[in-house]
């Protein structure tokens, strides 16, 4: 009787083996889905002026993605508190990450989206999802779809399952997981690249569920998150560690640069940073070696130059219209005045 029920296990192989091929061929099939945009969302989440670092950090990713190719119409950037008018401030209108103040961050032509009180954990998680109120401007709106790829930035003041905002409010880790959740049933992301520098920040993304993200943080759950160094001319740290070594990375990265995000992981060991990196990617489908730096921090279009163009010329046709025919006239009639109500009153 038992005999009649026996699989043979030459067809248990085989139906595991197909169910392996089947998954592998379902991930390389969404590896291959079309990347046609790249966003970014960058976030200073901290106001007053001890906090300048925050500003620094945010506006040197800034003008990282902005060079490699992201223009400001897909750039939605978010200050907390301005720095560069900051009576505090002896260079006006300037913001530095070095000392040395080689690079001013804030430079020219610097688009801030959010500013001030206008940085909320409510403006945030409505941006991310697309929840905004009727008539928010195309600027304050972060217009993405299935094929977008998005770099969401957030320096500040963070603990364990928590991000600070202004210093009055808060958003836990499972809110901004359920926030990336509504975003993906909305197709509203092809891949995200999550990067926190706060302290504790690894507990920001460790409720995540759902698919293509990659995430990064500054120190893992227990540990702070370190500044680098101090401006005397300001008498404040001028910048975080991991922001400052992730931009020295970059700015060795161009537009046609063949790096890639395995190694962008690695831009802070423990003995710079003194914090442990924590990096998650078991929700990523790809390998991180094979995705190109630009794929998140750039905006590479390739173009295909066409050089054998044939030129038809366009047919008019026209309506034959008789000699006949002549325009009409238009006639136009008096019309009297509306009538006077002062001879009604007395």
């Amino acid at each position: 009787m038992n005999s009649i029920f026996q699989i043979p296990s030459f067809i248990i192989i085989f139906i595991f083996s197909f169910i392996i091929i089947s998954q592998c061929q379902i991930e390389t099939d969404w590896a291959k889905k079309d990347h046609t945009n790249n966003w970014a969302v960058l976030v200073d989440t901290s106001r007053f002026w001890f906090n300048y670092r925050h500003i620094a950090n945010v506006l040197s990713i800034y003008r990282s993605v902005k060079r490699l190719g992201i223009p400001d119409s897909q750039i939605i950037l978010m200050i907390a508190d301005d720095m560069p008018c900051n009576p505090r401030n002896p260079r006006p209108a300037t913001v530095f990450n070095n000392a040395n103040q080689h690079i001013n961050v804030y430079g020219d032509d610097v688009e801030v989206d959010y500013r001030g009180y206008e940085v909320t954990v409510e403006n945030f998680v409505r941006l991310l999802t697309g929840r905004l109120p009727p008539g928010t401007p195309r600027s304050k709106q972060l217009l993405t779809d299935e094929g977008s790829n998005i770099l969401i930035y957030l320096t500040g003041h963070g603990g364990d399952g928590f991000l600070k905002f202004q210093d009055s409010e808060e958003i836990g880790s499972q809110e901004m997981a359920d926030a990336l959740e509504q975003m993906w049933q909305k197709q509203r992301y092809n891949e995200i690249f999550f990067m926190l520098d706060t302290c504790q920040a690894a507990s920001m993304y460790e409720r995540f569920y759902s698919p293509n993200i990659l995430a990064v943080g500054s120190s893992l759950v227990g540990e702070d998150s370190l500044s680098h160094h101090v401006d005397p001319a300001i008498g404040v740290y001028i910048i975080d560690r991991y922001t400052y070594y992730a931009l020295a990375f970059l700015e060795s990265v161009d537009a046609d640069s063949k790096r890639n995000m395995a190694e962008f992981l690695k831009v802070c060991p423990k003995r710079d940073c003194i914090s442990t990196v924590g990096v998650r990617k078991d929700l990523f489908k790809r390998n991180p070696k094979d995705v190109p730096i630009t794929d998140f921090f750039g905006s590479v279009r390739p173009v295909e130059v066409i050089e054998d163009v044939v030129i038809e010329p366009i047919s008019f046709i026209s309506k034959n219209i008789s000699v006949e025919e002549t325009p009409k006239i238009k006639k136009y009639r008096y019309v009297p005045p509306l009538v006077n109500f002062d001879q009604f009153i007395q």
